[in-house]
């Protein structure tokens, strides 16, 4: 039997190193959108596929799904940090972005609903150590004297506006937690990604 050789327009470009760094930021981008709208069960495969490659490129990064559940959390934890990091960052533009994560990933409500306080032994450790940099990362910004300013109270008042992120839609969601942001006598504005 002969081997017939692959045209050289029909092989596929290997990009090496530069391939691998964009395929992992384009599963997370695609996990986080799969997730918004079909929950952690979702099948890996519809992630890989939304990337644009296949099973094996997905699994050679992410060894199981909780681990892009990971992946996905600990990119929203990062933005949240960049956004209170950011030169004229306030209250309202790092919660703006926290409410943006909240309304595109369930992964990161569930992480904000990790209460510490109560459960300790029933949080994974990855998930406490996510909440406390969300926290470090809003307290750096919370306005003095004002509602959130006690001890416990920041976090309670995210994990009562995730609670209150439901609906079918991601207008419908992002309504919804401005509302609850509008109860708590909080701005959260602009709600958006963090953009470098």
């Amino acid at each position: 039997m002969t081997e017939h050789p692959v045209p050289e327009k029909w092989r596929p470009a290997n990009h090496g190193p530069k391939a691998a760094a964009r395929n992992r930021a384009a599963l997370v981008s695609a996990a986080r959108e799969i997730y918004a709208r079909q929950g952690l069960a979702a099948p890996l495969s519809a992630i890989a596929r939304r990337a644009g490659v296949g099973q094996g490129v997905l699994y050679r990064h992410f060894p199981d799904r909780a681990a892009v559940a990971a992946a996905v959390l600990e990119e929203n934890v990062r933005q949240v940090e960049q956004a209170a990091e950011a030169e004229g960052a306030t209250s309202a533009t790092v919660l703006g972005v926290l409410t943006w994560h909240l309304t595109e990933s369930a992964a990161f409500i569930g992480l904000l609903h990790a209460d510490v306080a109560i459960s300790p032994q029933g949080v994974p450790p990855y998930a406490q150590a996510l909440s406390e940099r969300v926290e470090r990362a809003l307290r750096g910004h919370a306005p003095h004297g004002g509602r959130l300013e006690a001890a416990g109270d920041l976090m309670l008042a995210v994990a009562m506006v995730s609670g209150a992120v439901t609906g079918p839609t991601r207008e419908e969601r992002e309504r919804r937690a401005r509302a609850a942001w509008r109860l708590l006598g909080v701005e959260a504005e602009p709600v958006r990604p963090f953009e470098e």
